[in-house]
């Protein structure tokens, strides 16, 4: 077992919280008898050259939601879906055409509730083998990869602002040059770098 895999199996096992998109925004007010929906999300990490990268997509702009957004390969349990490891190595498979043989699962992150009604559980794997991605036509504009050292390093994350449905809300951002990471995608990594660095 490489000293990466080691380093990340023990951060997944630490034990902590969830994290949700109102951790920055506490006087959020929820629907009353909102359910969330499962869902999950590759944290897909290729190891084949030998620096360790984080892949993420980047959304269509001609989506409904969240057009244009910085995002991991994944989305909604379907009925088909076994649980949700199978709906994120599907919608993977699906997204950016990686097979579901090559991801190799080193363990979970806590869930992450969304603002869209959604309990989203990373699913933190390993690639070890070389692939060549292929954007989803309609819902994928780009494939791209940021070093793992970027988004394990607690120092990159900042706290920013933008105003959402009349109010001011705080949300995490974890640049890389031209890619603006924020959102759900940046609160998740952040609870990674957090364990990591723990």
């Amino acid at each position: 077992m490489s000293e990466l895999e080691t380093q990340l199996r023990t951060a997944l096992g630490r034990p902590g919280h969830g994290s949700s998109d109102f951790d920055l925004n506490p006087d959020t007010v929820l629907p009353p008898g909102r359910k969330l929906r499962p869902a999950g999300v590759l944290v897909p990490i290729t190891v084949a050259d030998g620096m360790p990268r984080l892949i993420l997509t980047k959304r269509s702009s001609a989506l409904k939601h969240h057009p244009g957004q910085i995002a991991f390969p994944g989305g909604k349990q379907d009925e088909g879906d076994a649980d949700v490891t199978a709906a994120a190595l599907r919608e993977a498979r699906e997204e950016v055409g990686l097979s579901i043989n090559l991801p190799e699962v080193l363990g979970f992150l806590p869930t992450h509730e969304t603002v869209t009604s959604f309990s989203v559980t990373p699913v933190v794997a390993i690639i070890r083998q070389g692939f060549d991605p292929v954007p989803e036509p309609g819902e994928v504009d780009e494939i791209f990869s940021v070093p793992l050292a970027h988004v394990l390093d607690p120092a990159n994350y900042v706290i920013e602002s933008r105003r959402w449905q009349g109010t001011r809300r705080k949300y995490f951002a974890v640049p890389y040059g031209p890619y603006y990471i924020w959102g759900a995608t940046a609160r998740i990594l952040r609870g990674l770098a957090a364990r990591v660095s723990e």
